[in-house]
């Protein structure tokens, strides 16, 4: 691992402080009228998603870690655990069905995600950033609502409701975001 000073942090760095793994979600540099420099980060603990803003100075040293980064293929859920596989080694491992959040009903069978490990210790999971979905259940199109940019609410397969443009009826496959969970266009 290496160190680096306290002006050095960056957005989305992770860093090892107080014993603990945390993500860098806001840095701001801060030149006081008195004193030194210092930066305040607002970091996220990887382990436990608690926060803590803390202010780093210039002279600071912290330690940075790599995370490691692997391709890994859904394979079935059992007992609140996701099951993956490995898609170069074929070695299975279980998460916690927990680890996406709320971005857990966009993963389907079969699909290939993003997972970050801290030495053998999964820390967090990555979804592609488009999933194809199914409208199950929409409002029938209005004459004349199409003047406007207006959207109507849609229930999608996997039990996500989105906003959609009217022209999408019962049964299209749309593109959802997973990062806004929002309707981006028809698959």
């Amino acid at each position: 691992m290496a160190k680096i000073n306290g002006n050095e942090i960056r957005p989305g760095n992770v860093l090892e402080h107080n014993a603990g793994l945390w993500a860098a979600v806001k840095v701001d540099h801060v030149k006081p009228g008195k004193g030194g420099a210092f930066a305040q980060v607002e970091l996220k603990n990887l382990r436990n998603g608690s926060k803590l803003n803390e202010r780093f100075r210039s002279a600071d040293k912290v330690e940075k870690v790599r995370l490691d980064q692997k391709d890994q293929q859904f394979l079935y859920e059992s007992d609140g655990m996701l099951v993956f596989m490995d898609s170069e080694t074929f070695e299975q491992i279980e998460l916690p069905a927990d680890i996406l959040g709320e971005r857990r009903p966009f993963l389907q069978d079969g699909m290939t995600i993003q997972i970050e490990y801290h030495e053998s210790e999964a820390l967090s999971a990555a979804l592609p950033q488009k999933v194809t979905c199914v409208v199950t259940e929409t409002e029938p199109v209005v004459k004349g609502q199409t003047a406007a940019k207006s959207f109507k609410p849609a229930l999608l397969d996997n039990g996500i409701r989105v906003m959609i443009p009217p022209f999408v009826g019962e049964g299209e496959a749309i593109i959802v975001s997973t990062e806004t969970m929002e309707y981006t266009e028809r698959a």
